[in-house]
């Protein structure tokens, strides 16, 4: 595929994006019947998500070809990871502290049937702990079954096997030689399908779009429900826009010398797709293809940076996740210090980094950031209404640091 036609399939994305909304606004009942249309794409994205994670990492290892290479690429990468999401969490809190979007936000009435709503939603979440997340951070390296991760998409296990058993390729020599290159000759063809699906990659996306955006504006809360919540929504946003705008582009010029408004015109394809999906794991397809044949990124590390930071590395949901509870605290005048506001970071980067093995994961772990500091968790009714909306923003930040961290981490594999 030439420059050209990249550059005008990513407009068609954007395009789509703002016909979807506006088709929204103005017909409601007519975007809602896109819904099958934008399952069936989202479902295509979907399908190729497990065999492309195993064919990549597997290929990546292979293409090393001594296992022992991985070790510095590995730790700089969950370092990069780490230090990120840490670093938006701080972004978030700044931003909260400063802006103060939840004092007088909501009156008593509301808060009390906002507290209505959200108990009945997090009854089913009881026992949701810090220790638990802990543990279940531990339990997502390892699967008892393949298949049964493969059928729930839980790549984290996936990986681990996936490195081990091409680790153990990269030792045998000719004796395997034919697996090792039947591997490589999947994840080319496995790519090569996801630059055909690329191609009505527009259509997907715009029906996605235009059927959530429809039901929200049928359901004639859309714009209210923004005029109620549109401090925290503008705090969020604009924390989310701080960490994608500067705090990325700057590390990724520190340490790559890249020019970061190019590498995010680059990346911008997968980006709007994870914002279209609301899943940096349906994203995936997308965002590798993009790193390789746009950014210029090595196939070394995106094939094993990008898998491990889809599954572990989530920015945006840190940054939301401490700045809610702050929200939360300042509308029902909670007052958190110093201390307390530590705990808050803390738990909010455990909490992102452990969500991908939990069922409801947003949910859940903003329920465990809440009981981290005794905030009443039935309040987060109060971030329910416009959740599905900031769950699409801080998709996109999830994915663009994936690919800053594969342009980051790219260097080490050749050092």
């Amino acid at each position: 595929m030439t420059n050209e036609k990249k550059s005008h399939l990513t407009l068609f994305i954007l395009g789509a994006i703002v016909t979807a909304v506006a088709l929204a606004f103005v017909s409601p009942e007519l975007a809602m019947g896109f819904e099958v249309g934008g399952e069936i794409f989202l479902r295509l994205l979907t399908m190729m998500v497990v065999p492309l994670v195993m064919a990549s990492v597997m290929s990546g290892i292979i293409g090393l070809g001594d296992i022992r290479k991985l070790g510095r690429p590995g730790g700089i990468a969950v370092a990069y990871y780490l230090t990120t999401t840490v670093m938006a969490v701080i972004v978030g809190l700044i931003m909260v502290n400063l802006i103060q979007p939840g004092i007088g936000a909501v009156d008593q009435a509301t808060l009390n049937a906002l507290a209505a709503e959200g108990e009945g939603v997090v009854a089913q979440q009881e026992g949701a702990t810090l220790d638990a997340i802990l543990r279940n951070l531990l339990l997502m390296l390892f699967t008892d079954n393949l298949i049964s991760s493969a059928a729930e998409t839980n790549l984290l296990p996936l990986i681990v096997f996936s490195v081990i058993f091409a680790g153990m390729l990269t030792t045998m020599g000719r004796r395997v030689a034919a697996i090792s290159e039947m591997i490589v000759q999947v994840n080319d063809a496995l790519l090569a399908f996801i630059l055909l699906l690329m191609k009505v990659a527009p259509l997907g996306i715009f029906c996605l779009v235009t059927a959530r955006f429809g039901e929200a504006q049928a359901e004639g809360n859309l714009l209210e429900v923004l005029r109620q919540t549109g401090a925290y929504f503008s705090t969020v946003l604009a924390g989310l826009a701080i960490h994608a705008l500067v705090t990325l582009p700057c590390i990724l010029w520190i340490f790559t010398r890249r020019n970061p408004l190019r590498f995010m015109y680059q990346m911008s394809q997968a980006l709007l797709t994870a914002f279209s999906t609301a899943s940096s794991t349906a994203a995936l397809p997308v965002t590798m293809d993009c790193a390789v044949r746009k950014a210029g990124v090595s196939r070394r590390s995106s094939e094993f940076v990008l898998p491990l930071g889809a599954t572990i590395n989530m920015d945006g949901t840190a940054l939301y996740e401490a700045g809610a509870a702050i929200f939360i605290a300042q509308a029902i005048g909670f007052e958190l210090g110093m201390t307390q506001q530590l705990v808050v970071a803390v738990t909010a980067t455990l909490a992102a980094i452990g969500a991908a093995g939990i069922p409801e994961a947003g949910l859940v772990t903003m329920i465990i950031v809440l009981n981290a500091v005794g905030l009443p968790v039935e309040y987060v009714g109060l971030i329910l209404s416009v959740d599905w909306l900031l769950d699409r923003f801080r998709t996109t930040v999830n994915a663009f640091g994936d690919a800053v961290g594969s342009a980051v981490v790219e260097k080490s594999f050749v050092a």
